[in-house]
């Protein structure tokens, strides 16, 4: 865990760096796009549903309406994770390649140029997993409910399973050579990237936090000159 809040102090002081600040802008304009695309076609999607089948009158359309309006934004901090995570898998590569540039100019020159095919499979293959993942764990969610602090502590504990993996995967998509992290050390990683995505403000910088915090993480652990 130490490696992990070093790593993620580092990964701190790269927030200011012009090329990360491009790339948390142009990944945020991107998900809250997204969100907002899916919140609008849910909304008339379910107005539609609810005027065609007549279940309800006019008036009781309206407050539908308003219920749907609260539910969809309540999902959005939910579906924020999902949506911010594919979307930074898009541009791992610029962020990783500009942290390890940087900060491990020597792991930077032996890396291994990634694609755009390989990050969009990574991204798809991301949400595959924190979907998947997350229904399994539906019974768990909803059975915890009575204890009233239970659902997101388990649901902390599933996301940083996930996250670990997919932030892991991101760098050593760039580094196919090297190792896996240790289960300790992917723990730790996904850990603290799931704890950032639970507070808000800051879980709007946490999806490019983690990825420079995932880039520190290997290359401390290898031992990588640090510049």
């Amino acid at each position: 865990m130490a490696r992990a809040v070093h790593a993620f102090l580092l990964a701190l002081r790269d927030l200011p760096q012009p090329r990360v600040l491009r790339v948390l802008a142009q990944s945020l304009a991107l998900t809250l796009l997204l969100l907002a695309v899916m919140g609008v076609a849910i909304f008339w999607s379910a107005r539609w549903a609810l005027a065609h089948w007549q279940w309800l009158d006019e008036a009781q359309q309206d407050v539908a309406g308003l219920l749907v309006v609260v539910a969809i934004l309540a999902g959005s901090w939910l579906l924020f994770r999902a949506v911010a995570i594919v979307v930074v898998g898009l541009f791992a590569d610029g962020i990783v390649a500009d942290v390890e540039g940087r900060h491990y100019p020597a792991a930077a020159a032996r890396a291994v140029d990634v694609g755009w095919r390989q990050n969009i499979s990574l991204a798809l293959a991301s949400l595959v997993r924190l979907v998947g993942g997350n229904l399994l764990a539906l019974p768990v969610y909803i059975l915890l409910l009575v204890t009233g602090i239970g659902t997101p502590i388990f649901a902390l504990f599933v996301n940083a399973l996930l996250l670990g993996r997919d932030l892991e995967a991101m760098v050593l998509a760039r580094h196919p050579d090297r190792p896996p992290l240790d289960r300790p050390g992917r723990w730790s990683l996904g850990l603290l990237s799931a704890a950032s995505f639970m507070v808000p403000v800051a879980n709007l910088l946490a999806p490019i936090l983690s990825a420079a915090m995932a880039v520190h993480m290997l290359h401390l652990r290898d031992g990588d000159e640090k510049r």
